[in-house]
């Protein structure tokens, strides 16, 4: 307890960063959280997004796109391994430094880093010795599989410092660095737009040119976060005494961060599913297609968890500090921005499918096949914003249970069923019938339990006993 207090009275007179959160205008503050979150997720987008456009160009044979589209859920499983500690982290430390508790919030900060590592070269061993059962599962095609080997192979020894890349940049922001957070995404995406190129049309090294890229990449944004908390001028930083494994933080990292690790390992289910679906109903053109979808669908995403990412300390820190008028306010703004985001997602996708595909392929079949993709699938993609809001509201409070139920609605309790019954009867455009269906389904259900839980919340709050 004194050493509670001792940080708090060193640091709380002169730290503004934590305490505009609980007096700044919510739209002005809103703004200035999500704005460069919202830069640094989109720049953080390109990095898949310019390695699938310079592929698709750089070699000739079609079926290296469809060798990409493979590899993009195994890479999701690890990205939902490093969210599982990192932005469990983050929402903590959110909520402990509005109650004030540097001391604990550092403690936390220290758990979660080792966590990541650890964790971190588990999986890429276990992805390395199963990497072609993996690909397999998820997809792949005698003819696809070389490509998805090869450039797996090369991207798997940065996936940990991927990790501690993205999931630590959100604990910067959740601890006042806004700003700082952006740029770490810009660093890396900005070298990777260069060396990508370089490495496919300079050196001619193929496929695996855009692996290598895209590590160098995460080595420089990896070192450029971790010495953002190796300084003690930082509101929050590495701490003597605080990198002692407490199971107690640590479970309760892994319980909020459970939710977003499971809608990562739902979406990589999914995706073995959605893959082998479609190699069925339409073969490698049509594997190749769902990228096309994927990667222009992500730019939008990518805005609305970005917004989600600068509405999450505010919501995190004002449910600590009990100023629940100012969270209900941060909700309604980032969930009505988030709307119009992906609204503008639909439209742009449903009436330039044809230049879309184009920027990704260069055979006609494909394109043709990626045109169809994106004139279905867009349709109900935008009530996506409002979807992704609500389920990232539950995890900023901490409500894991919610917020995870409502991850897996889309993707496993709608999206299977309808995979089990539509393509069978409508071919190729049932798989793709599947995506518009979870999502207005999926909407549905989350408006509900987001409206029972803001009027529990009401009551209590107009309650004496509270």
């Amino acid at each position: 307890m004194t050493q509670t207090a001792k940080s708090d009275s060193a640091i709380d007179p002169q730290d503004n960063r934590l305490k505009e959160l609980s007096s700044e205008p919510i739209g002005k503050l809103l703004f200035k959280y999500s704005l460069p979150a919202v830069i640094g997720t989109v720049v953080m987008a390109l990095y898949n997004i310019i390695d699938s456009i310079v592929i698709g160009h750089a070699i000739a044979d079609p079926n290296v796109v469809a060798g990409i589209a493979v590899t993009f859920p195994v890479q999701s499983l690890g990205t939902a391994f490093g969210m599982l500690i990192g932005a469990g982290a983050a929402t903590r430390i959110s909520i402990v430094l509005g109650q004030k508790d540097h001391h604990r919030a550092a403690v936390i900060l220290g758990n979660s880093v080792q966590l990541t590592i650890l964790v971190g070269i588990f999986y890429t061993t276990c992805f390395a010795v199963f990497m072609d059962p993996l690909l397999r599962l998820f997809g792949a095609s005698d003819a696809s599989l070389p490509y998805a080997r090869e450039f797996l192979l090369w991207v798997l020894p940065g996936m940990v410092l991927m990790n501690l890349t993205f999931s630590y940049n959100n604990v910067m922001r959740a601890s006042g660095y806004p700003a700082k957070a952006m740029w770490t995404n810009m660093i890396g995406a900005v070298l990777n737009s260069i060396l990508a190129p370089l490495f496919l049309f300079g050196f001619h090294w193929g496929i695996k040119g855009a692996a290598i890229a895209t590590d160098i990449s995460m080595v420089v944004t990896a070192i450029f976060v971790m010495q953002h908390f190796f300084r003690k001028d930082s509101t929050l930083h590495f701490e003597r005494g605080t990198f002692k494994f407490n199971w107690k933080v640590i479970t309760s990292i892994l319980y909020i961060g459970m939710s977003p690790f499971l809608i990562n390992v739902a979406g990589s289910c999914i995706n073995a599913v959605v893959n082998n679906s479609l190699v069925h109903y339409g073969g490698d053109d049509a594997v190749a297609a769902v990228v096309v979808f994927n990667r222009f669908v992500t730019i939008f995403v990518f805005i609305v968890i970005g917004i989600c990412q600068g509405m999450q300390p505010i919501l995190g820190y004002n449910y600590g500090a009990r100023k629940f008028d100012r969270l209900f306010r941060t909700l309604k703004l980032a969930a009505f921005s988030s709307a119009v985001i992906t609204t503008i997602g639909s439209v742009i996708g449903a009436t330039n499918a044809d230049v879309i595909a184009g920027l990704f392929m260069q055979d006609q079949q494909q394109i043709e096949c990626a045109v169809n993709c994106l004139h279905i699938t867009t349709v109900g993609f935008w009530i996506v914003g409002f979807q992704i809001v609500a389920t990232n509201y539950f995890q900023s409070l901490g409500m894991a249970a919610k917020s995870i139920f409502l991850s897996l609605t889309r993707q496993v309790i709608f999206m299977i069923p309808a995979l089990l019954v539509l393509p069978p009867l409508y071919g190729l455009d049932g798989v793709w019938a599947c995506f518009p269906i979870g999502d207005y389904l999926s909407t549905v259900v989350a408006s509900l339990m987001l409206a029972y839980q803001i009027r529990k919340l009401r009551k209590s709050i107009s309650s004496p006993a509270a």
